[in-house]
């Protein structure tokens, strides 16, 4: 994934002189993750560059080069880090779009290495993404596979709007074969990944793999779950997810995120409204504990695992 989102930024790099890239570290050294590697040398100081050490002013500056024309990518190091740039990427990057009335396009992309899974130190494990997708005027996105991440990427930076690029950073090292394309599913697209008709099961992220996992185990029991990978945030998929949850009548949603207000919620109430009358049982949700992200030992039993996937899929299957 780290190798096919690099590529991406090669390519719009290339296809388009008025993309930059920069944040902490992403030129001479590439990246914290590798991410960023080989572009400076490419393309240059002027277009890959390194920042001081200040997300918002980050943020900030990302917002004044798209009133100059430029189309900026800039990468907050770590999902903790983004925090402090949260009053510029609320307050201006969400809403300077609609402020200007559309005469100035608001095409930031901002990159944030995302979610758990690496036993990272304190501040280095986070799931931000209920913070981005209930900010109006964002599009949040978050892949689960390489080639995916290539396709999300290309297409956060040719918006015209503010993307955030949620890249699950267990993920990096993943690999897949296939093409790099930038067309198929775009943003506000879910993907159903494997078919079934017993239960569909929802994530996104790294928990996509997880998810693919517990259907396998799940398949042994003749009980066959659908895998939804939600890909797009904000915007959700209305349309995949009502039909999921007609045809099949369960849902599980899975997530890194803490239980109380996650994604899964709003997921959650939006097939309550758009599917009540198909449901055989009440959606089910497998997440993250109500708690700050623990330390590195501690997260095996903090991350949602196949076998709590599969008791909450075979709990609501016998309902």
């Amino acid at each position: 994934m780290s190798g096919a989102l690099n590529r991406a930024l090669y390519d719009a790099l290339a296809e388009d002189p008025r993309v930059l890239v920069f944040g902490e570290d992403v030129g001479r050294s590439g990246g914290v993750f590798r991410v960023t590697d080989g572009l400076q040398a490419e393309y240059g100081e002027a277009r890959v560059f390194d920042t001081p050490i200040s997300e918002a002013g980050i943020a900030g500056a990302a917002v004044g080069l798209c009133f100059a024309g430029w189309r900026p990518v800039v990468e907050m190091q770590f999902d903790a880090f983004s925090y402090p740039a949260m009053e510029q990427v609320v307050d201006h990057v969400a809403k300077m779009r609609m402020r200007v009335r559309g005469r100035v396009d608001l095409s930031i992309t901002l990159r944030i290495p995302a979610f758990g899974g690496i036993k990272g130190k304190e501040h280095h494990g986070e799931s931000p993404e209920t913070y981005y997708a209930h900010t109006a005027g964002l599009k949040v996105v978050a892949p689960s596979s390489a080639l995916d991440a290539y396709r999300l990427l290309r297409q956060a930076i040719a918006d015209p709007d503010p993307v955030i690029v949620l890249e699950p950073k267990a993920r990096y090292w993943s690999k897949e074969s296939g093409e790099l394309a930038n067309d198929g599913p775009g943003i506000g697209d879910a993907r159903v990944l494997r078919d079934g008709e017993t239960v569909t099961l929802v994530a996104y992220g790294a928990m996509v793999t997880r998810v693919l996992d517990a259907a396998a185990v799940l398949a042994e029991e003749a009980i066959t779950a659908r895998v939804v990978d939600l890909r797009s945030l904000s915007p959700l998929d209305d349309g995949v997810l009502e039909r999921c949850a007609r045809e099949t009548g369960r849902v599980v949603v899975v997530h890194e995120a803490p239980r109380s207000v996650g994604l899964g919620a709003e997921v959650a109430a939006r097939i309550m409204e758009l599917a009540f009358d198909h449901l055989q049982a009440p959606v089910a949700r497998v997440t993250g504990w109500d708690t700050p992200y623990p330390p590195a030992s501690l997260e095996p039993l903090y991350l949602p695992s196949v076998e709590r996937i599969c008791d909450a899929a075979r709990k609501v299957v016998a309902y």
